[in-house]
């Protein structure tokens, strides 16, 4: 058996960047989907001596727009009012679809950019 305590250790070391490269390891590989409110779960340190962890929510979130939806011209509005990018850029961005209108937000952030957009007529994703 392998020894459960230093994959612990790993488990709580491992970046972000890296807990997502694991969830999607554990996702395309053997099937196995994270928590229903669709956030990185990671281990947290155990507690003096106990055997039960802590579980901690992923803080850094990426906004996905998806897809423009009827109404593309109020979704470039709204993302170059969040991004600051040019009306050629924000065109670009919204057009390709599936791409990050803000990366690493925080989670109050994350949601606000994401009602702005829905409310313009887009389709969010958030990761």
């Amino acid at each position: 058996m392998a020894d459960l305590k230093k994959l612990a250790e790993e488990i709580v070391g491992l970046t972000l960047l890296e807990a997502q490269e694991l969830k999607t390891i554990l996702k395309d590989e053997y099937g196995i989907e994270p928590a229903s409110g669709g956030a990185v779960m990671m281990a947290g340190p155990a507690d003096g001596g106990g055997a039960a962890e802590a579980a901690e929510e992923q803080t850094e979130f990426d906004v996905i727009l998806k897809s423009a939806g009827a109404s593309k011209i109020n979704v470039i509005k709204e993302v170059r009012g969040i991004t600051g990018l040019g009306l050629k850029e924000a065109k670009e961005l919204v057009e390709a679809g599936g791409k990050p209108v803000k990366e690493g937000a925080s989670k109050e952030e994350a949601e606000e950019i994401k009602k702005k957009l829905e409310d313009a007529g887009a389709e969010v994703e958030l990761k």
